[in-house]
């Protein structure tokens, strides 16, 4: 933080960072630490409202790469974790999780249903980015995403793929649920979104767009969301696409 007096504000990679946030004035409230858990708490008070993903189940994406590919028990990071509905499944399949989310209303949320449940998850409020190490250590064998991404601004997109070299092991899986392109979330290039100050509720996201933030990574499957009925187990929208990657073993 600067000390008082000090009009110069640029020194390293987090303060140009830092500085780019307060360029999205209308929608900054809604990720930055402190305004931005104020934003998605009250997104969260009331319980009863009609939103998708406040049902208690898992991404049907999820639950495919748990049964096809993943062999718990692994350690698994939840970005975003909401009151926790992913979290919650994947602990039941024996895997350790952290989840970490920017609302402390949705992590008490979630911490509610674990205790409901008998289950053992580690919650944590705060900002995936600016977290001390400690609090998310990794190596993860599985970093997981659903609905992150698609509400940072471009920029942000450094801080996000820097977590996943820190904290995502050799060999180890990133799984991702976002807006899908011709579905649902602003479509503007990254440029237009700085031009405008502002990117609406979110992003979109194509197949090209996501193979081209990852390529570092190797990717498994990009496709869209398989759509669930009400009464599914899993969760499952046709507005969001669904990819996964896995990191090189070097």
């Amino acid at each position: 933080m600067n000390e008082p007096g000090i009009n110069r504000r640029l020194r390293a990679v987090e303060d140009l960072l830092t500085l780019m946030d307060g360029l999205f004035v209308q929608d900054a409230v809604r990720w930055t630490e402190t305004a931005g858990g104020a934003w998605w708490n009250s997104f969260y008070s009331d319980r009863s409202r009609p939103v998708p993903f406040f049902a208690d189940k898992p991404d049907e994406n999820l639950a495919a790469l748990v049964r096809n590919t993943l062999r718990a028990p692994i350690r698994v990071l939840d970005l975003g974790s909401g009151p926790g509905r992913n979290a919650l499944f994947l602990a039941e399949q024996g895997c350790t999780v952290d989840a970490v989310d920017l609302s402390s209303t949705a992590v008490e949320w979630g911490k509610e249903r674990a205790r409901d449940r008998n289950l053992d998850v580690a919650f944590t409020c705060g900002d995936a980015f600016t977290l001390p190490p400690e609090a998310i250590p990794g190596p993860y064998g599985l970093v997981y995403d659903s609905g992150c991404l698609h509400h940072l601004p471009p920029h942000r997109r450094i801080s996000y793929l820097q977590l996943l070299e820190r904290t995502l092991a050799p060999g180890g899986y990133f799984g991702l649920a976002c807006f899908a392109s011709g579905q649902m979330g602003s479509e503007l290039p990254d440029d237009q979104l700085y031009r405008d100050g502002q990117f609406e509720a979110g992003m979109a996201f194509s197949p090209a767009d996501l193979r081209w933030i990852f390529e570092d990574f190797e990717e498994i499957a990009i496709r869209p969301m398989i759509p669930q009925g009400k009464d599914s187990p899993l969760f499952g929208e046709p507005f969001l696409l669904t990819a996964l990657f896995r990191k090189p073993e070097a």
